[in-house]
């Protein structure tokens, strides 16, 4: 792993100084390609106008994403803008006030409801620093562990733990803290960016955008299940991250702290940076975002402390613009952990919006473990794994959509197909239902 980051690093920065020496040959036509873009989104003019992407002063805003991930050009924006004088300010977030059922019919014994409010706030800012520099700074806060530090009920999630104990068909709270963190790019010319960011907490360089900002995942309250083999290290006390933009790849590679957060979720986790990662990025044009990564990640889990995982993920976003306010976005990924063995996870999420209603999908398989499911291991073979198949389909509608907020009502449906060996546990098609009232900020226009 180390040798692929090195070479990773040592290719981009070959061909870094390559780049570098075409644009001084051939400044001329570098400039005419950039104007000629046909396949880019339109730059806002509106609230968009004015602040740049948070690592590069010649791409939108729009390509935005968690960490130092990359999201398509034509992802629509939800938020609010402050401008200052040298400063760019934007506001976002999500609030679900929601009642969970999980296995509604009892199928199984696993199941739980729960009434309780999932949501994330963010806030970031930015500015030039001379001519060719940008300086930009990022928080994120999230209530979650206020509801309870057991998180909410979510058959067959998995990941953390709560007094001591492993986190099963729960998924865990998010620490309050879950983002502070700055960094630095410096232009070297249109097509070529240096940059490196920090974060205390942060997100390495591992896995797509995390789903709280995954528009395909924005409109459903649950996490994925196989946020654990994608994108689980989106809040990581100790980060660093260093990258190189070329054109239309990114290349970037972080050193992090592998343990997931502890149990409470107010304070500041000791960093240790025992792990690392690696990351190629790829926008061929305006709708398209690809990404393959990989990354060695330290003794994980605080009731596998002996455990450490290798983790390797590759997935596609697609964002299509449609009229009259509309929009697709979806989402596709795979992600593996390797530890005792393989376990795979596949991922394909949707979301259509049009006006006030959207409606959304995701559909998973995910392989897990004895120990992931924490099962009695005399009941089943050694290292045996679990296939698991959910399906959730859900809409909502916005009752309001102003200058100030949108407010939407909406609904969800969950169907798991499991592992026939799973099936005296929880059943043979468990169904879960929930209801929920959405807050979230505007949408920015883009003309």
């Amino acid at each position: 792993m180390k040798k692929l980051i090195v070479l990773i690093l040592a290719v981009g920065f070959g061909t870094l100084k390559a780049q570098n020496d075409h644009y001084q040959h051939h400044q001329t036509d570098t400039v005419k390609t950039e104007a000629a873009k046909k396949d880019t989104v339109d730059h806002a003019h509106h609230d968009m106008s004015n602040m740049s992407h948070a690592f590069s002063l010649n791409l939108p805003m729009s390509r935005n994403g968690s960490g130092t991930g990359w999201l398509p050009d034509s992802t629509p924006m939800y938020g609010y803008m402050i401008h200052g004088k040298k400063w760019m300010y934007m506001i976002h977030g999500n609030i679900f006030a929601r009642y969970t059922g999980q296995d509604i019919f009892n199928a199984g014994t696993r199941g739980d409801e729960k009434f309780d409010v999932v949501s994330w706030f963010m806030g970031m800012g930015q500015r030039r620093v001379g001519k060719r520099g940008l300086f930009r700074f990022s928080g994120m806060i999230s209530a979650d562990n206020a509801f309870g530090g057991d998180g909410y009920p979510l058959l067959f999630q998995t990941g953390e733990s709560w007094k001591g104990k492993p986190l099963v068909d729960r998924q865990h709270p998010h620490d309050l803290f879950s983002e502070l963190s700055i960094a630095y790019t410096h232009m070297i010319n249109k097509d070529v960016d240096l940059f490196v960011y920090a974060g205390y907490p942060g997100e390495p360089a591992l896995g797509s955008v995390a789903f709280m900002h995954r528009v395909s995942s924005l409109y459903g309250p649950d996490a994925p299940l196989s946020h654990h083999w994608n994108d689980g290290t989106h809040i990581t006390f100790g980060v660093v991250t260093g990258g190189v933009r070329l054109g239309k790849f990114k290349i970037d590679a972080s050193s992090f702290t592998g343990r997931e957060p502890d149990e409470n979720r107010l304070d500041f986790d000791e960093p240790k940076f025992d792990s690392y990662s690696g990351r190629i990025s790829y926008n061929p044009n305006a709708y398209w975002s690809f990404q393959a990564s990989q990354g060695f990640i330290k003794s994980p889990e605080s009731v596998r402390p002996n455990e450490d995982v290798y983790r390797t993920t590759v997935s596609a976003v697609y964002s299509k613009p449609l009229r009259r306010n509309g929009f697709v976005n979806v989402t596709g990924l795979w992600g593996m952990n390797k530890s005792h063995g393989n376990e795979h996870a596949l991922l394909l999420e949707a979301a259509y919006v049009k006006n006030i209603f959207s409606m959304y999908g995701r559909y998973e398989m995910v392989q897990k473990s004895i120990h992931e499911l924490d099962l009695d291991e005399k009941a089943y073979e050694h290292d045996a794994l679990f296939n698991i198949n959910v399906l959730t389909i859900g809409m909502s509608l916005d009752v309001i959509d102003s200058k100030a907020m949108r407010l939407a009502f909406g609904g969800q449906g969950t169907v798991y197909a499991p592992d026939e060996r799973l099936e005296s546990i929880y059943g043979k098609n468990p169904v879960s239902a929930q209801v929920f009232i959405r807050l979230y900020p505007p949408r920015m226009k883009v003309n």
